[in-house]
């Protein structure tokens, strides 16, 4: 099978204080997939930067290295070489008539929405069949349910959407790895820890008997900022907040270079009372 598309997959934080149960995914044709890894690598080595780059890791000192590699990975977006998307769950809507097995599984059923809508990989080439290969970071160690997992991610091939747009998922093609091995998966947990920063208000975060911010927490506002800069390249007055719209037009769930998706339980209820107008 000549066509192929591979899907890296991370998860932020599950529980935040205006939104929670982040993931995001950077996606690349195979046959680009090794032309991204060595232009970033190269960026990387250029900069100095020789562990494993992370949201969490972001200080002062290294603020304009971080933002010289983002800009080399959102240069690769706007390019269309590889496609990134953030979904996440908003606080104030609450699901209803879920049972406790759906709570305690919530991890994975989040996580298979995110692979089959996210990306809209249905509406990629429905002429021919195209292989989708999926690489997650670092799954719970709980083999046996991280291997149900992979079986039911495998079962997406059997779904009406991908069987519509001609989509195979072999189990084969499923695996969890090392992010300290994969930059594709460093530069988006760079992108996915921002949003959970900025949604979260966490750039407003001051230390214990403090009335000012600490340096790590201005070193990210102003990678978050670069970030939403470039971001607002490719859509002006972008809104983090909410799912990009798809302008009539479902196929932009794929032809959209960047993309965001508040995800919402088919049944919920609002609550203003999580909101950060409210707090």
């Amino acid at each position: 099978m000549s066509r192929e598309l591979i899907i890296y997959c991370d998860e932020s934080s599950k529980d935040g204080e205006y939104y929670s149960n982040f993931y995001g995914g950077a996606l690349v044709k195979s046959a680009d997939q090794q032309i991204v890894i060595d232009t970033l690598n190269e960026t990387k080595k250029s900069l100095n930067l020789h562990g494993e780059v992370k949201w969490s890791k972001i200080t002062a000192p290294y603020v304009e290295k971080y933002i010289s590699l983002l800009t080399v990975f959102f240069d690769l977006i706007e390019q269309d070489t590889v496609k990134i998307r953030v979904m996440f769950t908003q606080n104030a809507y609450e699901p209803r008539h879920i049972t406790k097995e759906q709570r305690e599984q919530s991890y994975y059923l989040l996580y298979y929405q995110f692979i089959k809508h996210a990306f809209g990989v249905a509406f990629f080439n429905t002429r021919e069949p195209t292989r989708l290969r999926i690489i997650f970071d670092k799954l719970p160690e709980n083999n046996a349910e991280t291997d149900r997992f992979k079986t039911y991610i495998a079962g997406l091939t059997q779904t009406s959407l991908f069987k519509q747009g001609n989509i195979i998922v072999n189990p084969s093609d499923i695996s969890d790895v090392d992010s300290r091995k994969h930059v594709i998966l460093q530069c988006a947990d760079i992108i996915l820890g921002s949003m959970d920063f900025r949604l979260n208000n966490k750039h407003k975060i001051m230390p214990k008997g403090s009335n000012v911010r600490g340096n790590r927490t201005i070193a990210k506002e102003k990678v978050y900022q670069y970030i939403n800069k470039r971001i607002r390249q490719i859509y002006p007055n972008f809104n983090i907040g909410i799912t990009t719209s798809i302008r009539q037009n479902k196929a932009n769930r794929w032809c959209d270079p960047y993309r965001h998706w508040n995800f919402r339980a088919s049944q919920s209820t609002y609550n203003p009372e999580r909101t950060k107008k409210k707090k």
